[in-house]
């Protein structure tokens, strides 16, 4: 449980063409809302992530998601919930899910302009060869290594 930061203004731009599009502009703020979290949802699926009883459901006013439903380990679960906040126009994410199997927790880091994985892993685990644990902890949002912006929220998972 709990209420996680992210900068609004960072990140995939799910509500800005197609079908998305009617959020910003939809009449009846609910329709909107409904819009934006099918938005959401659709990219979690897309991203193979989605465990069969994930709900979400997004806020306009206070650029809110809320994520339900549980996830297979702790990773995934995080991975969810910086898939759903690492999206233009959320503000934060609130968690609801639940964890079928416990691990320890990640540590998050959002990253600032200049920021790379080798700086950031050098940071967390003082050595910036461990970039590619937090590559591969933030697959399938990242698709390169050298392709994270600022803004963008990415799991530091535990020294292995």
């Amino acid at each position: 449980m709990g209420l996680f930061a992210f900068i609004k203004e960072a990140g995939e731009k799910l509500f800005g063409s197609g079908e998305a599009s009617a959020t910003a502009s939809a009449a009846d703020p609910a329709v909107a809302n409904a819009k934006a979290a099918e938005a959401i949802h659709n990219y979690i699926v897309a991203l193979k992530l989605a465990p069969s009883d994930l709900g979400v459901s997004f806020d306009a006013a206070r650029s809110q998601v809320t994520i339900t439903g549980t996830a297979p380990d702790q990773a995934t679960r995080e991975k969810i919930l910086l898939a759903a906040g690492n999206v233009a126009g959320v503000a934060e994410v609130e968690n609801r899910m639940s964890v079928a199997r416990a691990e320890p927790e990640a540590q998050f880091h959002t990253v600032a302009r200049g920021d790379t994985l080798s700086a950031i892993a050098k940071k967390y685990y003082g050595n910036a060869n461990q970039y590619p644990a937090i590559f591969e902890a933030n697959k399938p949002m990242l698709s390169h290594p050298d392709k994270i912006y600022p803004g963008q929220v990415l799991r530091i998972p535990p020294q292995g």
